[in-house]
């Protein structure tokens, strides 16, 4: 993160714009709307900006800039076409511990401008980190078509209804869960079709009822991350991980998944890798019931698809048991996505009419598997956890009938900006890994469609 977003109140609060031109009108706007108190430092000042100051009683100061950053602002513009006068006011500025923008120069400013979706009270800023406002403007020109403007008239109701509903409930969950009833349903289709009186009457309704929005039991999202990329998680997932009280997520999900989560979450890390095991999985079971049954919604977070390899079977055995809703939310799996991305189609009607997928590692350790089966003609293999295993499948595949030459493919960690893919023979793998290797997760991809690869390779991590 190069910058942390932060909404700072300016409302009668002196602010210095250095700059008389265009560059400073458009800024003085934007800041006067915050009811910000403005001074001008500026020796020429264009008509407009000179009557936008004089209307909103501010202060012309029209003279080249001398220092004045130092005389007490609460933050500080530079505006101007001079970068020696930029400069000049950035250094007072910082040695003032002033906060201070340079416009169109990110390197001497301590703040930057973000552009803004305003639905007043509610307030969207869209930022780049000064790399590519023309970028940031069109994320929030987006933003400006999916936000609808009655969410300002929104977010005034319920501020004026705050206050009671602290009163009434005293704990933050059944604040919460009264809120997201009224927020999330018929309160705010009727604001939104402009029926405020007809909103705030159904919201006093809610508010006088004898029932306590409370969960006494909570419920589980067991859901499916996809294989890394955030862009292949589901509209679902996104709508439940902005919704989990407590997070309970695995080894295999990015970082970039779990920045979508919820900022006030519990993280609860119980990631497994081979022979390390932060939480056992009953001990996973366990959490997922106590949490349920303390009234919080939680958020299984899986790599992949829950229900492919994902032990997702198994948890939620435990909560039907239990008598704890859930839900599933599948996820793209691991042999969908990283072969997707490794340009390897699992199917082909020249290579592959079938496909199968396999796990490397049994629950007994071993990798006792159906060799006969696996090696035949016309059928793709996806291995799951395999990479340890790797020398006794090339060597079983082989010893059963598969052909020496057979293609096989290593996906690591597939679908993100860290992705890597080796190809060689089932003959050759385990010698080319000793010069190229590859770490865990790695997905493994036997079959002839594995030769399309060079064709039909699409994603470069390095772009």
């Amino acid at each position: 993160m190069e910058f942390l977003p932060l909404f700072f109140d300016l409302k009668s609060k002196p602010v210095l714009i250095v700059g008389g031109g265009a560059v400073a009108l458009r800024k003085a706007r934007l800041l006067n709307q915050a009811g910000a108190v403005l001074t001008i430092v500026s020796k020429q000042i264009i008509p407009d900006l000179k009557a936008l100051i004089e209307s909103n009683s501010g202060h012309l100061v029209k003279e080249n800039y001398s220092g004045q950053v130092s005389q007490g602002f609460a933050l500080a513009i530079a505006a101007t076409d001079n970068q020696d006068v930029n400069i000049l006011v950035s250094q007072d500025a910082k040695s003032a511990n002033i906060p201070v923008n340079v416009v169109d120069n990110p390197d001497l400013c301590t703040f930057i401008f973000p552009a803004i979706v305003d639905r007043s009270p509610v307030i969207a800023a869209v930022s780049s980190g000064g790399s590519s406002p023309v970028l940031a403007r069109l994320l929030r020109a987006k933003l400006e078509t999916v936000i609808p403007a009655s969410y300002g008239r929104l977010s005034l109701l319920a501020e004026k209804y705050r206050d009671q509903v602290k009163a009434k409930f005293d704990h933050i969950n059944l604040r919460r869960g009264f809120w997201e009833k009224v927020l999330g349903g018929m309160v705010a289709d009727l604001v939104f079709a402009g029926k405020e009186k007809e909103a705030e009457e159904l919201l006093q309704q809610e508010l006088d009822s004898n029932r306590q929005h409370k969960r006494e039991l909570g419920e589980v999202y067991l859901v499916g991350a996809g294989p890394g990329d955030p862009d292949l998680l589901t509209f679902k997932a996104l709508r439940l991980m902005q919704q989990g009280d407590v997070v309970l997520y695995d080894r295999l999900v990015s970082q970039g998944i779990l920045d979508l989560c919820r900022r006030d979450a519990d993280m609860v890390y119980v990631g497994k890798a081979r022979s390390d095991h932060a939480v056992p999985q009953e001990g996973i079971n366990d959490l997922l019931v106590k949490y349920a049954k303390q009234g919080k919604r939680v958020l299984r977070l899986k790599g992949g698809d829950p229900f492919i390899f994902g032990r997702g079977g198994e948890e939620i055995e435990e909560l039907s048991e239990a008598g704890i809703p859930f839900q599933v939310v599948p996820g793209i799996t691991a042999a969908a996505g990283c072969s997707s991305y490794s340009g390897i189609p699992l199917t082909h009607r020249d290579h592959a009419q079938s496909v199968r997928f396999i796990t490397g590692h049994l629950k007994n350790g071993t990798t006792n598997l159906p060799w006969s089966e696996l090696a035949v003609d016309n059928q793709t293999i996806v291995f799951y956890m395999g990479l340890m295993g790797l020398p006794v499948i090339c060597e079983q595949l082989i010893a059963h009938g598969m052909a020496e030459s057979t293609p096989i493919a290593l996906v690591q960690k597939g679908t993100t900006r860290d992705q890597k893919v080796v190809i060689a023979t089932l003959s050759t793998m385990v010698e080319t890994l000793k010069t190229d290797p590859v770490s865990a997760p790695t997905l493994i991809i036997v079959g002839k469609v594995v030769s399309l690869h060079n064709k039909l390779n699409w994603f470069n991590p390095a772009i």
